[in-house]
């Protein structure tokens, strides 16, 4: 079975940028392996990058380590720090970037590991189903931004596609890693 693990958690003062006067914000970043395969998803926007090659350390991981970057969405806030992981493939909305050669990724990308789209806060949001002992884990980006999030995203793109979205991921997984915050548990 795949393993997912939060190596930072995320944060974002979105819902309080009328109070606060700025955002901030910062997405949970995690490690997924799957066989012989290491992904990391949405490597962020970190104040400090070497945040991130001491959690992968950690693991016993160097950046070279990490065969995929995956891509919830195309805010640079999920995206910023991919140019860390060189040796890594891109998997995003249009497929998979080797270097400059892009190929189409296939929804069933593992035994355990499936890609779905998940319009509605952007058009190219995608999640990760990952299959683990402890049941399935939704990597989604902003599908969901942390649990108990103002149901009103106010920065969704397609608000009907999102709610079709969130709907799919609740009916697909057992625990949901959001955008910005702690992995939950689905209620089922």
């Amino acid at each position: 079975m795949a393993e997912v693990k939060i190596l930072m958690r995320g944060y974002t003062s979105a819902e309080e940028v009328e109070v606060a006067g700025e955002e901030r914000t910062c997405p949970t970043i995690s490690l997924v392996r799957d066989g012989g395969k290491t992904i990391i998803v949405d490597p962020g926007v970190l104040r400090n990058p070497d945040d991130l090659r001491e959690k992968l350390r950690e693991d016993g991981l160097t950046t070279d380590d990490i065969d995929f970057i995956f891509l919830t969405h195309s805010h640079l806030d999920h995206y910023r720090n991919t140019g860390m992981f060189a040796k890594a493939k891109v998997i995003e909305y249009f497929g998979i970037w080797d270097g400059n050669k892009c190929d189409d990724w296939q929804e069933q990308f593992s035994e355990d590991i499936k890609i779905i789209k998940t319009p509605g806060h952007d058009s190219s949001s995608l999640t990760l189903l990952v299959e683990t002992a402890k049941g399935t884990v939704a990597v989604c980006g902003d599908v969901f931004w942390k649990e108990n999030y103002p149901e009103n995203d106010p920065y969704a793109s397609d608000p009907a596609k999102l709610a079709e979205s969130r709907k799919k991921v609740l009916e697909s997984a057992d625990f949901v890693i959001p955008g910005h915050g702690s992995m939950f548990k689905t209620k089922k």
